[in-house]
């Protein structure tokens, strides 16, 4: 079984062909679908796929950093009132990104901050979000005295990058399409990090893999990712599966399969 631990299939871009897409994917054996959420406007369709694949799909709440705007605090309030009605899997998609907007890197500062604290509250992991942002992302997480455990969401930075989010402890690196593209470097840090530190995921519908580079992204693609890092890991495509399921089930609070 192999595990999506980062997928937008509530978007837009699915409304024609969503339930096929995640029908041809349980067929394939990929069988969990983790959904981090945008901003309150993705709240309801992403809540409304999760009641649709109760077995398969499972939400988390968060604001995405390049949605901390004007009205960010009013975002927050609005989803802390969702983690006191129910129960979610993760706190995500969350941290910063300097990538689109470098105006709002206070304003992403404390909002990550503020969401840390709750995944601490709520004992929930995190799923962090950063781009052009590492030395930032990592000095909010040092603020704290104790961090959650979590995943950095599509992981492209270098080998010296990844062991020190290792050496925080409780964290996964997220490692998606980027893997299979020609000259990204993802290889050296896959080959070098221990494969109980991965997890897949898709982060459909972007960032297709080859030889789907530049198409939407699905959720079957993700083979391609599982494929990609067996062959980096000399190892096989079932001890890829099964491991980085078992850790994004553990890192998850979900029962592992025996």
């Amino acid at each position: 079984m192999v595990t999506d631990t980062h997928t937008h299939l509530y978007a837009k871009e699915f409304e024609k062909d969503r339930d096929q897409l995640i029908r041809k994917a349980i067929d394939q054996g990929i069988t969990r679908f983790f959904l981090p959420n945008i901003d309150s406007e993705s709240i309801s369709e992403m809540l409304a796929l999760e009641a649709a694949w109760p077995e398969h799909c499972f939400a988390m709440m968060g604001l995405h950093p390049c949605h901390v705007g004007a009205t960010w605090r009013t975002e927050l309030r609005m989803m802390k009132e969702w983690l006191q009605k129910r129960t979610f899997v993760a706190i995500g998609e969350i941290g910063i990104d300097l990538y689109w907007d470098k105006t709002t890197l206070v304003d992403q500062q404390q909002a990550f901050a503020e969401q840390i604290e709750w995944a601490l509250t709520y004992n929930y992991p995190i799923v962090i979000h950063t781009r052009n942002s590492f030395k930032e992302t990592m000095a909010v997480l040092k603020q704290f005295r104790q961090l959650p455990r979590g995943i950095f969401h599509c992981w492209s930075g270098s080998l010296e990058q990844a062991e020190s989010v290792l050496a925080l402890g409780g964290f996964k690196l997220g490692i998606g399409g980027v893997v299979t593209f020609k000259n990204a470097g993802i290889d050296k840090v896959v080959e070098a990090i221990d494969l109980e530190h991965l997890v897949l995921e898709t982060d459909a519908p972007y960032l297709a893999p080859v030889p789907f580079r530049g198409k939407r992204n699905e959720p079957s693609y993700i083979l391609e990712v599982a494929k990609k890092v067996a062959e980096i890991k000399s190892t096989t495509f079932e001890n890829v599966s099964i491991t980085t399921t078992s850790n994004a089930l553990k890192l998850f609070g979900m029962a592992v399969e025996a």
